[in-house]
């Protein structure tokens, strides 16, 4: 994956719960997806944005999560946005 164009929140040393993501991420040799680097960088910024997430991809729907996953990894491929 390319780097960020401000090295400077992609560097910011990983705190709080993404420490184990990105670590395990890590050691597989798998790209981190960039918007965690962003929720490390501005943790009460980006707060509501994983709150957020998780309701529309996890809470009550008539679409079960799975079917929700896929839609939105569909999406970001058309959009040539790694998912």
């Amino acid at each position: 994956m390319e780097p960020m164009f401000l090295s400077e929140v992609e560097s910011k040393p990983v705190e709080g719960e993404l420490v184990e993501r990105i670590e395990s991420l890590k050691a597989l040799g798998a790209p981190i997806p960039q918007i965690w680097h962003l929720f490390n960088f501005k943790p009460e910024v980006t707060e509501h944005l994983a709150v957020f997430t998780q309701g529309v991809m996890r809470g009550p729907s008539p679409l079960s999560p799975g079917m929700r996953e896929l839609i939105a990894a569909f999406t970001s491929r058309r959009n040539d946005c790694p998912f």
